[in-house]
């Protein structure tokens, strides 16, 4: 099992010790040539969203990452990673436009909006939750399930080969959701 982590900006290396402490191995995806890497799955961390736009298109990544979601790469996006998969963003850039969701930006409001939550997350239980400015999901195609819900938003989905998280389950003591990632997704593949 190897795990790419992009790593152009935001919270990646909180991803990659979760993967460490799974025993996964991992690498950052740093420029194209990274993509090159025979890979399990990828994350796409929390961050500034229109920063790791920009970013993806500067490097040519954009494209690449894009196909290879589509036939069939397992890719798991928290917070701005959610931003980046969905096909619809409220007041925001639809980057790579591969999942069906409608994501609303910053929903949560700026930092001072930022708040912890335990909440249950299906086929996890309950699980410890941090929101920083974070997104939530305000409609989901057919073929999406909804994973979890907080105060009504919906918070985490999957659709196929697809996982997002509005929230940073790198950023606690909890390995559930990548674990979840990759039993559900990774090793199903």
């Amino acid at each position: 099992m190897k795990i790419g982590v992009l790593a152009v900006q935001g919270a990646f290396i909180e991803h990659i010790r979760k993967l460490q402490e799974l025993k996964v191995e991992t690498f950052e995806i740093r420029q194209k040539k990274d993509m090159d890497q025979s890979m399990d799955g990828l994350i796409i961390p929390g961050g500034e969203s229109t920063a790791i736009g920009k970013l993806l298109r500067d490097l040519d990544l954009l494209e690449i990452i894009r196909n290879k979601i589509q036939t069939g790469l397992p890719v798991f996006g928290t917070c701005a990673g959610l931003i980046l998969l969905a096909k619809r963003v409220e007041e925001g850039t639809v980057h790579l436009g591969v999942m069906d969701i409608t994501a609303k930006r910053n929903a949560y409001g700026r930092q001072l909006g930022s708040f912890s939550i335990e909440e249950n997350f299906e086929g996890i239980g309950s699980i410890p939750m941090t929101f920083i400015r974070a997104p939530y999901i305000t409609e989901v195609g057919e073929n999406v399930k909804i994973l979890s819900r907080v105060n009504g938003h919906i918070v985490a989905a999957q659709e196929k080969n697809m996982l997002v998280t509005s929230f940073h389950p790198e950023l606690t003591d909890s390995v559930k959701v990548h674990h979840y990632f990759i039993e559900e997704l990774c090793n199903k593949k």
